[in-house]
Parts: structure tokens; sequence; C-alpha cells
């Protein structure tokens, strides 16, 4: 999908927190981590992860975030995401991190993101946009309704740290994205602890049955990996694959799909 469905000839057509928000006053970057699929080795998508501009971990970003600030910040995540990316000729889905409590109106607010698409070439239905997983939402409702529009201008959506709290059974109840991420203290071993597999099973089917795409992140491990795999699921993510690389893609060991 190709085609950007806001006019974008009109940029003081903002919601009010994107207008008014202050400049941040601080800078970022982002490292990739690759998402595989296991069923022919191949990349589905890479995930965006913010780091300091030489590298710093998240959270020397995240701790300059603040009420005031995480509008803008929310914003300039998006667009140069999508700008390294393209920099970097990603030709695999791109997923981004999303703030819900610095959306105000999810049709205004995504504008930045459709300027960037299109100034980037970046294909809209090769963006992914997962709630972030250290987001307090404040409005449950809010939330399902920013998810439902996101889906509407082509975007696919993902619940990130699926079972790790307030972005669980409920979320799932009242909309069903097309992915959701189990949370990597579900994975941790999960091919030693037969309760944690019994949970894992439990999710499959369920999503299964709603049409929803499930991913394992955090995978340190062949049994991991091998355990997740006998379940049906697929697609992957963590150190046993691939580190996050800084303004690169990284790329995955042939020992990674090794017996």
């Amino acid at each position: 999908m190709t085609d950007f469905p806001i006019s974008l000839t009109s940029p003081n057509q903002r919601c009010v927190g994107c207008q008014q928000s202050e400049p941040l006053g601080f800078d970022f970057a982002f490292a990739y981590q690759p998402i595989v699929d296991l069923r022919d080795h191949s990349i589905f998508a890479h995930e965006a992860l913010v780091r300091g501009t030489q590298g710093e971990g998240a959270l020397s970003v995240l701790a300059q975030v603040n009420e005031t600030n995480r509008y803008r910040f929310d914003q300039r995540c998006r667009t140069k995401a999508i700008a390294g990316a393209a920099a970097l000729g990603m030709q695999t889905h791109l997923s981004i991190n999303f703030m819900p409590n610095a959306v105000y109106r999810p049709e205004l607010c995504i504008r930045s993101t459709l300027e960037a698409a299109r100034a980037h070439n970046f294909p809209l239905d090769r963006l992914i946009f997962e709630t972030l997983e250290s987001e307090h939402v404040d409005n449950y409702r809010h939330l399902t309704n920013i998810l439902r529009e996101y889906r509407e201008f082509g975007f696919k959506t993902a619940i990130d740290d699926f079972g790790a709290g307030y972005s669980g059974l409920n979320l799932l109840a009242d909309f069903q994205p097309d992915l959701i991420k189990l949370d990597m203290a579900l994975i941790r071993d999960v091919d030693q602890d037969r309760v944690r597999q019994v949970i894992v099973r439990g999710i499959v089917t369920i999503c299964e049955q709603l049409g929803v795409t499930v991913i394992a992140e955090g995978i340190e491990s062949a049994g991991e990996r091998d355990f997740l795999s006998d379940c049906g699921i697929f697609l992957m993510q963590g150190f046993w694959f691939a580190k996050p690389a800084f303004k690169a893609l990284a790329e995955v060991s042939p020992q990674a799909w090794a017996n």
C-alpha cells in the first residue's frame, strides 16, 4: 500500500497537543533489532529502539521525557524511525513504539507520520505501531480508538509485552490487533517451565481463534526457540538471533537457525 489517505496541504490541521508541545531540547537516535520468521529464515520486521546519540541505552533518553514534551517526543520518534529505516534501505516491516497518552486525536496526530512515510517512500502497510511497554494508559477506550484508527490508515497494530499487565486480555477482548508480542518474562526458560508452557500454549490457542499473530520476544536460547516453534510461534525476536544494531540493520548469524 502506498496511498496516503489524508491531504497534507493544510499543515495547521494538527491536534492541540502537537501544536502546543514544547521543543524537546535533546536529541536521540535509534537501534534496529530484527524480528525473524523461523519458517523461511527471513526477517519479518525491525523494531526501532530508542538510543542516545552515541548509542546510550533507552533510559538515558526516556528519563528526559515528561508531560510537557512527550507529544513532541512521540512525533519525533515516528518520523526519525521512518527516516532512519529508509536511509538504511529497510525492505521489511518497521515496528515503532508509540505513547497512547501523547495522542489527542489519532487522525490529526498521525499527520507527521504520513508526511514522513510519503517523503521517504515508505509504504504504510509496512509500518507496525505497538504500545510502549512502560506507558501507563490513562484512558483505556482512548487506546482502543487509536488502534482502530491506525488500522484504518493501513498500519499494522501490535500489543507489546502481552501478559505483563495492563496490555493484556482485557485489551485483547476489546480490540484484536494484527500482532501480540509475548512478554519476555513468559519466554525466559519456557522450555524448562511447565507452568509457562501451559500459559503460552493457551495464549497461542486464543490468538489462533482470533486471527492474531503471536511474536515471541526475548529469545536467548535454542531451547526457547524450539519449544515456541513447536507451539506454532514462528515470529521471534531476541539476542539469540541478533542484538539491536545502532543506526544499522543487524545480521542474523546462520548459527541462530541451526538445530
